[in-house]
């Protein structure tokens, strides 16, 4: 079985309990998106392979030290929704009007990730600016749903959604304004969760 196909909260256990680790995982991630990816276009960038390891062995060493003895995250792999800047990261939001914008900050969700020691793989292939249902509208091409690449995968959150179905990675962040990251999800048979921020609590 790839590590690919676990849960992120059950890969994140067996890196916990020693039975894998962070890099295993890491490899697997990359050997998948490098299998994969030509039918599926799950993702605009993938981070270069010798940074992914490096910052998956960085990882194992703190769990090894007794860190992130809280955090179910840690050594898992994750993809990032390509409209949500990590700095030093080309983000384009799918938009070829961006297509050399490198941030010098990343977002506070990505933030909170590398907080828990998640192990940020690469960004993912979206609707341009998250306009769209399908992502079709990509200027870095279509994805694919994983089950039949006939199919669209959904939208604006497509590329993240696909890649957890291909299981490229074990979790991925979109971004829901009108149902991005739920219909994706359905559309890919994977699970999608739509946070609600605090001012939409209060409203609730």
């Amino acid at each position: 079985m790839s590590l690919m196909s676990l849960t992120a909260a059950e890969l994140g256990r067996k890196i916990k309990s020693g039975e894998v680790t962070a890099v295993q995982a890491a490899q697997e991630a990359l050997d998948a998106i490098a299998a994969k990816e030509t039918a599926v276009n799950s993702f605009v960038t993938v981070v270069d392979r010798d940074k992914v390891l490096a910052q998956a062995e960085n990882v194992q060493k703190q769990i090894e030290a007794g860190e992130y003895a809280d955090s179910p995250l840690a050594g898992v792999p994750v993809a990032i929704k390509d409209n949500m800047c990590i700095e030093g990261i080309l983000t384009t939001c799918s938009s070829k009007i961006l297509n050399n914008f490198y941030p010098t900050y990343t977002a506070e969700a990505v933030l909170n990730l590398q907080k828990a020691g998640a192990v940020i793989i690469g960004k993912t292939n979206m609707d341009e600016f998250a306009m769209g249902s399908t992502t079709e509208t990509s200027a870095y091409g279509e994805t694919k749903n994983p089950w039949n690449t006939k199919h669209v995968p959904g939208g604006s959150s497509g590329g993240s959604c696909a890649a957890v179905a291909a299981e490229e990675c074990s979790f991925a962040l979109g971004s829901d304004t009108g149902g991005s990251i739920r219909q994706p999800s359905s559309f890919c048979g994977v699970t999608g969760i739509k946070q609600l921020t605090e001012r939409y609590r209060v409203m609730d």
